[in-house]
């Protein structure tokens, strides 16, 4: 085991954002270790997606610094080891859903018959697998978000970053779900961040951070 496996694989100090004269974030110090699965909970306007944004690196902080010590120096190369699910599904309408998920493996050149292979588990792993070879207009927003899912998890990356990412669905499928997304990046030893204002579905998650006014007020471990 190398130092980089032992280091966070993100880590975040003093962060602050602001956007214009409001601060969005303040004083954040957190780390986020390998394989560790936790929970942001807060209400809407908590700073929850902003600190989301900011541990992807898709947001530069205003203050304080981040950085990633257990993933690849290389920015091109670390980008390929976060996974998003944001809100929005954010599917190619023109693509069906197992071409959806496949996306971005075949992006990064991996084999076509892999692919394939790893979308449809995904795909199964959150109740979606009928849904294959339908084209977004053709499905539920609901549906949509679990093909989205499924391309997270298809990926297998070091860190998956969710944003609310079971609001569209009813209680049944969001708990299926989030239980689907925790257990599927378990099992590639990656770790994921997810942001919800459920408590039920935070209480499935180890480690649990209350996100209020811009700052992680508590942590609770389940």
């Amino acid at each position: 085991m190398t130092p980089t496996d032992l280091a966070p694989l993100v880590s975040a100090s003093a962060v602050g954002v602001r956007y214009g004269s409001t601060q969005i974030l303040h004083g954040i110090d957190l780390d986020i270790a390998a394989s560790s699965h936790v929970a942001l909970t807060g209400r809407s306007g908590s700073g929850k997606t902003t600190l989301l944004l900011v541990l992807a690196g898709l947001l530069a902080p205003s203050e304080g610094s981040v950085a990633w010590p257990g993933l690849a120096v290389d920015p091109t190369e670390r980008r390929g080891q976060i996974g998003m699910v944001f809100q929005a599904p954010s599917l190619m309408p023109e693509l069906t859903a197992l071409q959806n998920v496949t996306l971005p493996l075949r992006l990064r050149g991996t084999d076509r018959q892999y692919t394939e292979a790893a979308a449809l588990l995904a795909l199964g792993h959150v109740a979606a697998a009928d849904l294959a070879d339908a084209l977004p207009p053709q499905l539920s927003g609901g549906q949509q978000q679990r093909v989205a899912i499924a391309r997270a998890l298809a990926g297998g990356h070091r860190l998956v970053l969710a944003d609310e990412p079971t609001g569209a669905l009813d209680r049944a499928h969001a708990h299926v779900a989030a239980l689907a997304l925790r257990d599927g990046v378990a099992a590639t030893g990656g770790a994921l961040v997810l942001a919800t204002h459920d408590p039920e579905l935070a209480e499935l998650f180890d480690q649990q951070l209350a996100v209020a006014d811009g700052s992680i007020r508590h942590s609770v471990r389940s």
